[in-house]
C-alpha cells in the first residue's frame, strides 16, 4: 500500500486527515519543527520480533520510556529485540524510520501483533507517518479505532508508566 492508497482507505471509511510534508525523519523529536502544527499525540513506533519469531509493533506517545525487558511480561511475549529492515519490509511493507500504526494495513495475514500505549490511546488527534517518513499525518482517536476495527486489529493496551524501571 502507498501513501496514496492509504489515504484511498481513508476516504472511503470516511475517515478525515490531514497531513504535514516535511523533510524525511529518522529519530523521534526530528520532525517537532515541522510537525508543531498538528496537535495531539506524536508517536513513536517500534517494530519488534521476540525470541520465538513472534512480531510486534508498538505505537506510543514520543516522550513515553518503554523498557523492553519489562514489556515481555506485560504483552505475553518471550524475549524482544528489533526486527531487522528486510523482517519490517516484509511484514509491513516499510522502511525503516516509517515504522506506524497505519502500516498494519499493509499486514494481511495479521502477523504482526499490536501494542498501544494507554496515553496514547487517550490522545486526540493521533499523529504518525503515512507509510513514509517525509509526513506526517493526523487523525482523531475515533477514526483510528474505526480503522484498526476495518483492519480486524485489536490493540493490547499497556501503561508504560507502571514498565519503566527503578
Amino acid at each position: 500500500m502507498t501513501r496514496d492508497d492509504l489515504f484511498a482507505l481513508f476516504d472511503r471509511l470516511g475517515i478525515a486527515h490531514r497531513t504535514v510534508e516535511h523533510p524525511a525523519v529518522f529519530r523521534v523529536g526530528e520532525g517537532e519543527a515541522f510537525t508543531g502544527e498538528l496537535p495531539g499525540g506524536h508517536t513513536k513506533n517500534l517494530f519488534l520480533k521476540d525470541a520465538k519469531e513472534r512480531l510486534w509493533l508498538v505505537s506510543a506517545l514520543q516522550e513515553t520510556v518503554i523498557d523492553l525487558k519489562r514489556l515481555p511480561g506485560a504483552i505475553g511475549s518471550a524475549r524482544l529485540s528489533f526486527g531487522s529492515p528486510e523482517r519490517l519490509a516484509a511484514a509491513l511493507g516499510v522502511a525503516p524510520g516509517s515504522v506506524t500504526a497505519f502500516a498494519l494495513a499493509n499486514d494481511a495475514d495479521r502477523k504482526v501483533s499490536f501494542v498501544l500505549d494507554a496515553a496514547l490511546a487517550r490522545a486526540d488527534p493521533v499523529n504518525f507517518h503515512p507509510l513514509d517518513n517525509t509526513a506526517t499525518t493526523a487523525i482523531s482517536q475515533a477514526d483510528f479505532r474505526r480503522f484498526l476495527t476495518h483492519l480486524g486489529v485489536t490493540p493490547t493496551i499497556v501503561d508504560f508508566t507502571g514498565l519503566t524501571g527503578a
